[in-house]
């Protein structure tokens, strides 16, 4: 295929959402524009989009068209920085989507590498879906679990994160520590939501914290680390978390500290790229200084 052009603006229109915006975008008539979409579904031999009165919606052939585009954005945005200049500046979005246990760990990283790539501007997306690499929602992606089996993905082992129940100073002093889980009577949880259960320890929390022990309940791990803190009851935190605090205390021994393998994830049309590579040696140059303890 040979409708690069067509293909460009295509893009433009499933972005900006309408030809008028697609249109000024590129400098083009809105005649024109039409032309080329039109071009580009002769070429396909179906429609890329659905019009409607509120603009251009996507179809399943054309959510393959802007994956594409996308990723051919991307590499030819790489390589004009390239040419341009042997140093490559870096420039533009880089996406990278996290879990919100990890957010603490990644911001020095992301922060060495806006010192280094000051034009580099960084979207962070924390959230428990997984986003869509080979749609372009994130050029690097943390995750954690079952090693991601995508066959367009690069995957490497990132590093192992262990969970335990933390209880703040605040809450000892009122109530203690259990000795162990049969020793739990009386005592007050920060738990997650049922609605969460993907965590390796909540199947652990439900069966030995009964219902009318739970203080609070969150989905969101950031709320729990809150509550936790704030002495509302024991929870579950990361030890990434909770030694980078001196007011928390391990309420369990070794013995029963959950594991999570989190998964460094890019997409293989992208690995290879200036400004994939950059943000990478930044994590790892400052993983390997300041998680030694967690990593493989």
């Amino acid at each position: 295929m040979d409708k690069w052009a067509e293909l460009r603006t295509a893009y433009q229109v499933a972005k900006l959402g309408t030809v008028s915006a697609a249109a000024e975008a590129l400098g083009f008539h809105r005649a024109t524009v039409n032309r080329h979409i039109d071009v580009l579904e002769e070429e396909m031999g179906d429609r890329i989009f659905i019009r409607h009165s509120r603009g251009y919606t996507l179809t399943e052939l054309g959510e393959d068209v802007l994956k594409v585009a996308r990723q051919t954005e991307a590499l030819i945005d790489d390589l004009a920085g390239r040419v341009q200049s042997r140093k490559a500046r870096i420039e533009g979005d880089i996406k990278l989507a996290i879990l919100v246990p990890f957010a603490g760990l990644i911001m020095k990283p992301v922060a060495e590498f806006r010192r280094l790539n000051p034009h580099c501007r960084v979207s962070v997306t924390a959230a428990e879906t997984l986003a869509k690499l080979e749609y372009g929602e994130a050029h690097v992606a943390l995750r954690a679990g079952t090693r991601p089996e995508h066959p367009d993905y690069v995957v490497r082992e990132f590093l192992r994160v262990r969970f335990n129940l933390y209880a703040h100073d605040s809450y000892v002093s009122q109530h203690g520590i259990p000795a162990d889980v049969n020793d739990f009577e009386g005592h007050c949880f920060v738990t997650p939501d049922t609605a969460a259960p993907r965590a390796p320890f909540a199947e652990w929390v439900f069966q030995y914290v009964k219902e009318e022990q739970i203080a609070l309940s969150s989905n969101n791990f950031h709320v729990g680390y809150e509550a936790i803190a704030a002495g509302l009851g024991i929870g579950v935190m990361s030890e990434l978390e909770a030694t980078s605090r001196d007011d928390l205390h391990r309420v369990l021994p070794d013995v029963n500290i959950w594991e999570v393998m989190v998964w460094q994830v890019t997409h293989v049309d992208l690995h290879r790229t200036e400004k994939v590579q950059a943000l990478l040696r930044c994590i790892r140059e400052h993983l390997e200084i300041k998680a030694l303890p967690y990593t493989l």
